[in-house]
């Protein structure tokens, strides 16, 4: 049987996620419907989705071994460079759809099979290895400021957290949008590095200078309380994630005298995709790289991203 090089979850280790990875040779993709192809990856990058997969988070014994990976930029079948949507309908997930990786061989890996409607054309001028950023963290935030958050209607922008892919690209987004935009990091260094994207950086907590007209919100109960005392009334708190608790106390006094909305989101339609890779395209947005690695390092990529020291998208080459 014809084989790959792939990056996989081989079990499942909670407290140790390193441990359940491994680097080695996996069959060729199949496809599970006609409408299916297999396409040559270029760039693909890690999410913290790879990790919690690795701790079996979404995943079980018996869907292993899986091929990591969400987000990669790829060559076609007819030779032409696309960004792989990476949310397939799945009818036996409660969902009604999965990401790569969860039901669905992911993108860590030499080829990939994906349905050909999630192919979206690579626009001119963005790198493979900047696309690569974009089909999951980037996406995710693009939904959370336009469609969730109704940013067009917003001056002002709070992003919890930066430092993380999903909030550092809500930062690099809103203040290429032309908001005024604040963030938070526990970390002085990345407060730094926030500033340098054109934000206000500011410790978690900290009293702002006005209220918000979209709060961003990836962190959960550490914060939950500032992202209500910092909203203007009829402010949107978009919920992507509650990396630090997902039972924050809530002051629902708060919510119904400022006339709040809280709003809840993951991830973005192919429409969305095509909309941010234009976006990104016209108006010389990049994604926030924290560093570039070749396939064949992706045990060093992975322990980058466990460290938690990262600021912005670790990316894997698979060209190098």
């Amino acid at each position: 049987m014809p084989t790959m090089r792939a990056a996989f979850a081989s079990r499942l280790d909670k407290s140790d996620p390193l441990a359940a990875l491994t680097v080695g040779e996996r069959p060729e993709p199949t496809h599970p419907e006609d409408d299916w192809v297999t396409v040559q990856v270029r760039a693909s990058s890690l999410n913290h989705h790879d990790l919690w997969s690795l701790r079996g988070v979404g995943l079980t014994e018996a869907q292993l071994p899986m091929i990591l990976g969400c987000d990669a930029v790829a060559v076609d079948p007819e030779g032409n460079e696309v960004v792989v949507y990476p949310v397939v309908v799945t009818p036996g997930d409660p969902r009604g759809v999965s990401i790569l990786s969860e039901h669905f061989a992911g993108t860590l890996a030499e080829r990939v099979a994906v349905p050909r409607s999630n192919l979206v054309p690579l626009p001119d001028g963005l790198a493979a290895t900047d696309a690569a950023c974009l089909p999951t963290a980037w996406l995710t935030a693009w939904r959370m400021l336009t469609t969730k958050g109704r940013v067009e209607d917003a001056d002002s922008v709070l992003v919890q957290g930066a430092g993380g892919g999903v909030a550092t690209a809500a930062v690099a987004l809103a203040v290429a949008m032309g908001k005024r935009v604040y963030a938070t990091s526990r970390d002085a260094a990345k407060r730094e590095r926030i500033a340098a994207l054109g934000a206000t950086a500011v410790e978690p907590g900290a009293r702002l200078p006005e209220r918000v007209d979209v709060v961003i919100e990836t962190v959960g109960a550490a914060t939950f309380d500032h992202s209500l005392k910092s909203a203007a009334p009829m402010a949107r708190i978009v919920v992507s994630g509650a990396t630090a608790g997902h039972e924050p106390t809530v002051n629902l006094r708060r919510v119904f005298a400022m006339q709040l909305e809280i709003l809840g989101t993951s991830m973005g339609t192919p429409g969305e995709l095509y909309e941010l890779l234009a976006f990104c395209a016209d108006n010389a947005v990049r994604p926030v790289v924290d560093s570039v690695v070749p396939f064949s390092q992706v045990e060093k990529a992975f322990a980058r991203l466990h460290s938690g020291d990262t600021f912005g998208k670790i990316v894997v080459d698979h060209t190098a």
